[in-house]
């Protein structure tokens, strides 16, 4: 990367490239470029977040699977990882704040960007109470003190608790991100830090205790799926939300494009490595997790999860300070969750594709980040948790169903990029990442993936959408008519409102004579 002598002699990133490409999409640089590759390394693999998603659904994964489940965490990594090649061209052309709402903007026109922004918007708002949530897993089998409600045995006790202390660790993650991107960075990068030597130690320290082979472990089903129509494939399919879950948000690597130096050639690599990371760490984990747990078929593991192998194979002193990890790994990743967000709903707000546009899309002349998005993210991130006290199975339904719409945002992207690759029209940057020839195979299976696993997800399962009686038809079906309802209340906005004062805001649009040279749109 090329670059000039600072006041000190030290060489300052030339960002010409990187404001090229947001003058072609008509923007001009606003926001403080400060993070390097690391830190966007952070982002990517901190809303991934393996010590999160692993301790937060590996329960999920065994009871409905048994252990052989553990062979969706690859399969679902090769389909994901088609979805993320596709955006690493997509980076290294347009690395925008709010990356899925701009890509499904230049792939598919106006209306499916903000189609495509407005799912992974709501999406990302409950995602950030979901992640939240997860301190209610972990922090009371660390020590009782935890539990402030009641003492977790009253019906609405844990919930009450998980609310309590999802608000509290909202209320810090919003503090952080409207400080600024650098406070924001710098915590991240710290955790993720902590959280990679915990995951790597984790490992060994599980290895240590291998009690059994993996021949012995991954193929035991507990005879799951007898006597259905699919057999053990239909339980797996159910245990793959599992590793569904988990094995997404990689976009957010892109998504500090314009508070990065040289995002086009930093961002696909970071987009990569987060991945790769993410699914070599989390497979470890996992299998020595199954190799060493005392009793492959104790009822805990379908019960306490991941929790309940660590301190019961490494006991109550190593296992806390594992559990410890988790609590750092649950705390960026809301982090890096709510960071994404605020970027999304700023770039919308940019376009005026959102109510009172030119108030969310200010930026902070201090702080350089948009702080108005830090608070709305964060009171609807709160106030979607204090549904969970008396409403735990509708929560649970919800949750479930914003993991789907931001497949549905994916393939608002994949889908278009596609169309275009088929006529002809897409030109990756000349110079940086690209598929070459195998660009149109792995766009297609980055689709064919895509809707697979969306139906997958959606699909009316009771044990997924309706867990607990009474059985309720609009809950089995609730992945359907929730979407249906936010997709086509919120198009309907669009269309009949705001698309006829969308385009960029004046106080946000690049001037003509500061027009910097880009490359012709694809």
């Amino acid at each position: 990367m090329s670059g000039s002598a600072g006041p000190e002699g030290r060489a300052v990133p030339d960002s010409s490239h990187d404001d090229a490409a947001l003058g072609e999409l008509g923007y001009k640089p606003e926001l403080r470029r400060t993070l390097g590759n690391f830190h966007t390394f952070a982002a990517g693999i901190s809303y991934i977040s393996i010590l999160t998603g692993t301790f937060q659904l590996f329960y999920f994964g065994v009871s409905f699977g048994g252990p052989a489940y553990w062979w969706s965490w690859p399969m679902v990594f090769c389909g994901q990882l088609m979805v993320a090649l596709c955006f690493c061209e997509l980076a290294a052309r347009y690395p925008v704040a709010g990356s899925v709402y701009n890509w499904a903007k230049k792939m598919g026109g106006p209306h499916v960007g903000w189609l495509g922004g407005w799912m992974m918007m709501t999406a990302t708002m409950v995602t950030l109470s979901a992640v939240a949530l997860a301190y209610q897993i972990t922090l009371p089998q660390i020590d009782d003190w935890f539990q402030f409600v009641g003492d977790g045995s009253g019906k609405n006790d844990q919930a009450a608790n998980a609310v309590l202390l999802g608000s509290v660790l909202i209320l810090f993650s919003t503090l952080v991100n409207a400080f600024g991107v650098k406070l924001m960075a710098r915590i991240n990068s710290a955790g993720v830090f902590i959280e990679l030597i915990a995951a790597v130690a984790l490992i060994i320290f599980l290895a240590a205790h291998i009690t059994r082979g993996p021949s012995s472990a991954l193929t035991e089903t507990y005879g799951l799926g007898s006597g259905q129509s699919l057999g053990y494939f239909g339980a797996f399919l159910t245990a793959s939300l599992a590793s569904a879950y988990v094995m997404y948000g990689f976009d957010t690597a892109s998504s500090l494009g314009e508070e990065s130096h040289n995002p086009g050639r930093n961002a696909p690599r970071a987009i990569l490595r987060a991945l790769i990371a993410s699914f070599l760490i989390g497979a470890f984990i996992l299998l020595f997790a199954l190799l060493s747990v005392p009793d492959l078929k104790a009822e805990e593991l379908s019960t306490g999860g991941l929790q309940y192998v660590v301190l019961a194979t490494l006991g109550d002193t190593i296992g806390e300070i594992f559990l410890w990890a988790v609590v750092v790994a649950i705390t960026v990743c809301v982090l890096a969750v709510q960071a994404a967000g605020i970027r999304l709903m700023f770039a919308m707000a940019r376009d005026n594709n959102l109510p009172a546009g030119s108030v969310l899309a200010r930026v902070s002349p201090r702080f350089k980040t948009p702080v108005v998005p830090a608070v709305v993210i964060g009171v609807v991130g709160v106030v979607i948790l204090v549904v969970n006290i008396n409403q735990p199975q509708i929560f649970s339904v919800i949750t479930s169903i914003a993991i789907i719409m931001i497949y549905v945002a994916y393939l608002l992207v994949t889908v278009p990029m596609l169309l275009r690759r088929l006529r002809g029209d897409w030109q990756p940057r000349e110079g940086a990442f690209s598929l070459g020839r195998w660009g149109l195979p792995v766009n297609i299976m980055a689709v064919l993936w895509g809707t697979a696993m969306s139906l997958n997800l959606a699909w009316p399962r009771a044990e997924v959408y309706n867990a607990t009686g009474p059985q309720h038809w609009y809950l089995r079906w609730g992945a359907f008519l929730f979407i249906g309802v936010v997709a086509l209340g919120g198009f309907a906005y669009y269309w009949f409102v705001q698309r006829h004062r969308t385009g960029v805001l004046a106080e946000h649009r690049v001037a003509a004579q500061d027009d910097p040279a880009a490359p012709t749109a694809a």
